[in-house]
């Protein structure tokens, strides 16, 4: 436990308050994937993507995906690099380019472990998503403040296997809270 860092949010959902109007982060989860003195990276792992599936990647990459693997979703991971492929991912950990966010959860967006999904060679447990989002030095530190955010340890039952229109209630209720409690107003008590 590096309780060093008491404001690294790396390996935690960042899951957005009622009042956040931003239409890209409206009752969105995001693993948050890096933070650092110089920013953060997540993933949004709520929203999928419409009119596109993993079918549609594989064929822009030039991938003859086995069938079971063309029909996998596809999450818009946040408005940032909204052309970029990133997978969330479990083990295995062999990935060229892969950065470790906790023991168990990695991210990854080589050809490598794009090419072995296709062929149903990939991580067991995984997720495709098109775009991150991103905060400067600090950002996310003032939204956090400011009462956008609600943070917890990633819950990856809820990561892989929740319904995409479930997971932020299931995130919020795995914090002790009652989704219909939480108010649209910033405050603190």
């Amino acid at each position: 436990m590096e309780s060093s860092e008491n404001s690294c949010f790396k390996g935690q959902f960042l899951i957005a308050m009622p009042g956040l109007a931003d239409p890209n982060f409206y009752r969105s989860v995001t693993c948050m994937c890096e933070h650092t003195s110089e920013g953060a990276l997540g993933i949004v792992v709520n929203r999928i993507a419409p009119r596109i599936s993993a079918k549609d990647i594989f064929a822009d990459l030039n991938l003859d995906p086995i069938a079971q693997m063309g029909s996998t979703p596809v999450y818009t991971g946040g408005p940032v690099h909204p052309h970029e492929i990133f997978i969330l991912h479990g083990p295995p950990f062999e990935w060229r380019g892969m950065l470790m966010i906790t023991p168990s959860l990695a991210l990854s967006n080589t050809r490598d472990i794009i090419e072995s999904l296709a062929q149903g060679n990939g991580p067991e447990a995984f997720m495709i998503a098109l775009g991150c989002a991103g905060w400067g030095a600090g950002q996310l530190e003032e939204e956090i403040r400011s009462n956008s955010w609600l943070t917890c340890p990633i819950d990856e039952e809820i990561l892989f296997h929740a319904k995409a229109n479930q997971k932020w209630e299931a995130a919020v209720k795995k914090m002790g809270i009652d989704p219909v409690l939480l108010s649209d107003k910033a405050g603190h008590a």
